[in-house]
């Protein structure tokens, strides 16, 4: 079947989606007021409350969300076949994921901006708060580990990638100050600086390709992997105290250009060569794989729906609207993107891969089952990110592009993407840590700095340790529990909006059946690991924590029913008033 059929068909959906579906939700149902005033003027303070231009803010949005999520995710699922990736991707997305993403920005917006966390505690219970924030630390302490994981790989697999993503941090600093302190526009300087991000591919690619010369793992902890990741940490806690618009701002917006132009690319790519899908449409039992249901839904999250995005939504989006109806293009839109950009690598991976010569002079299907013919658990992570690289390379070289150039472009792309969730997901575990301080009323854990230590520090602690593919792969033994605690996460997060509405007199009904979906899927996958994979195997450390997140979510459940009733029409418990806010906060 042609795949650009199918991906033109996909992205007609998004659109009729987001001009019905979301404009209904935004008018109809959050009622998103030009007139109300956001958090970001309220309690404007130059540092994480800045009213932001919507463009600019979709830019760091997006960046943030999107990472690695949406091409790891397809690329694991396209084992089961192209057709059920595509339809999650698609209907999951539209229905489940841009709601997501919409209600938790809103919720948080119309609460200061406070996490998801917080407006669990106001919404449904003290205790849920609390519980909230335990989940939240243990997601973003293993996204912040498994992401600087996945970009010590690209840069030791694809060491042509390194300079132009370095390059791009000084470039988006200068940009920042640019703007806030010289009054200029954003679009100039971004443009500026996506050239010379590009010129930087051009010359990582051809003449400095930035290689340790260290091998990818290592006995000891002298390996590529384990150095790229510790002056990746260091360079998040860099990031997470400075202003947002210094860096987090600027970079992201210029790296959105930088996936608009790669996803122009790729869609020039399929017009050009029309690949045929030579992946099989559906197959329901590869080798050394989980079950495709629930698993389907627990390995695809970024790309249809992600707990992380509420994190994201109420971290850092929320305190940077500038008015209430942004919230539909940021949070919506953002996501249905996000489903374009896991369209596009699930073509990558199922067409792509079998447009040019593989090992042996392979084309076709062959070229495909030479990444995907074998065991699922001997796919490694860089396999998995090399065959939306490679398959995506392909496809932009029909345009006549040099190969080596095009891998570049796909790789830098990925690392860019990885690098913005990375130091995004530091700056809200900051948040989490600051907030839970407040909490539990230790006060020296609302320091931002000690809170940036802490986030960066435990993340460390799990990266370094020894995992399966020696030091320095230590998230990996985290992994399995991540697809499944994320996507729960998805689901708890609903059940806080929902509350909102049920407390306004709003309706919910549309809001029932994706929150079952992501309380069930999730537990149900959690409990096969726990009972078939990780006991039999005698993995105390996967089965413990696992048990706890499950014991987690059944509080979270039961607090939620208990409330349910009494909730109806009930005023929340209100805001804290307004306190001036301190430098070390």
């Amino acid at each position: 079947m042609n795949t650009l059929f199918i991906a033109l068909l996909a992205f007609f959906g998004y659109l009729v989606a987001y001009h019905v579906y979301g404009r209904w939700l935004a008018r109809r149902i959050f009622r998103l007021d030009p007139a109300v005033s956001t958090p970001s003027h309220e309690m404007e303070d130059g540092l994480d409350y800045v009213p932001t231009k919507k463009s600019v803010l979709f830019g760091h949005h997006f960046s943030s969300i999107a990472g690695t999520g949406p091409i790891v995710g397809p690329a694991i699922a396209v084992f089961w076949g192209w057709l059920p990736a595509m339809l999650w991707v698609v209907f999951g997305c539209i229905f489940i994921g841009a709601v997501h993403d919409l209600g938790a920005l809103v919720v948080s917006m119309r609460s200061r901006g406070q996490s998801i966390g917080d407006v669990a505690g106001r919404m449904i219970s003290k205790r849920a708060r609390l519980l909230f924030f335990c989940i939240m630390f243990l997601v973003l302490m293993v996204v912040i580990a498994i992401f600087g994981l996945v970009i010590a790989v690209i840069f030791s697999r694809y060491p042509q990638s390194v300079l132009s993503v370095w390059v791009s941090m000084p470039i988006a600093i200068a940009a920042g100050l640019w703007i806030y302190k010289r009054g200029g526009h954003l679009l100039g300087p971004s443009l500026i600086g996506l050239l010379l991000v590009y010129g930087a591919v051009f010359i990582g690619v051809r003449y400095l390709p930035v290689d340790l010369g260290l091998p990818l793992f290592a006995e000891g902890y002298g390996s590529s992997v384990v150095v790229w990741t510790l002056i990746l940490l260091v360079y998040c806690f860099i990031a997470s105290v400075l202003p947002v618009w210094l860096l987090l701002q600027p970079r992201d917006y210029i790296n959105s250009h930088q996936l608009f132009v790669a996803l122009f690319l790729l869609l020039a790519g399929l017009f050009v060569a029309r690949p045929e899908l030579v992946a099989p449409a559906y197959n329901p039992g590869p080798a050394g794989a989980p079950p495709i249901f629930p698993f389907l839904f627990i390995t695809i999250a970024c790309g249809a729906v992600s707990g992380f995005h509420s994190l994201v939504s109420s971290g850092t989006s929320s305190k940077q609207l500038n008015r209430e109806p942004d919230a539909l293009y940021v949070g919506y839109a953002g996501m249905l993107f996000e489903g374009v950009l896991a369209v596009l690598v699930i073509a990558a991976c199922a067409a792509g891969l079998g447009m040019a010569k593989g090992d042996g002079g392979a084309v076709g299907a062959e070229a495909w089952r030479q990444y995907y013919g074998g065991n699922w658990q001997e796919m490694g992570l860089a396999q998995k990110v090399g065959a939306f690289v490679d398959g995506g390379a392909n496809m932009i070289h029909s345009l006549g592009l040099p190969l080596d150039l095009c891998v570049g472009v796909i790789a830098v792309m990925v690392a860019c993407f990885a690098a913005t969730t990375l130091d995004t997901a530091t700056r809200l575990q900051r948040y989490v840590i600051q907030e839970l301080g407040g909490v539990v009323r230790i006060r020296p854990l609302t320091n931002k700095f000690l809170a940036t230590a802490i986030a960066v520090g435990t993340a460390g602690a799990i990266a370094m340790i020894h995992g399966p593919k020696g030091p320095g792969s230590g998230g990996l033994i985290l992994w399995p529990l991540f697809g499944a605690i994320n996507q729960l996460l998805a689901g708890l997060a609903f059940l806080v909006v929902a509350f909102y509405l049920i407390r306004r007199n709003s309706p919910v009904w549309f809001l029932v059946p994706p929150m079952a979906l992501m309380v069930i899927l999730p537990a149900w996958a959690m409990l096969h690991n726990i009972f078939v994979s990780w006991l039999p195997q005698g993995n105390w450390l996967l089965v413990v924590i696992g048990i706890l997140v499950e014991c987690l979510q059944v509080w979270m459940i039961l607090e939620g029913i208990l409330m349910w009733r009494r909730a109806k029409g009930v005023a929340p418990e209100p805001l804290p008033p307004l306190q001036p806010r301190t430098a070390d906060e």
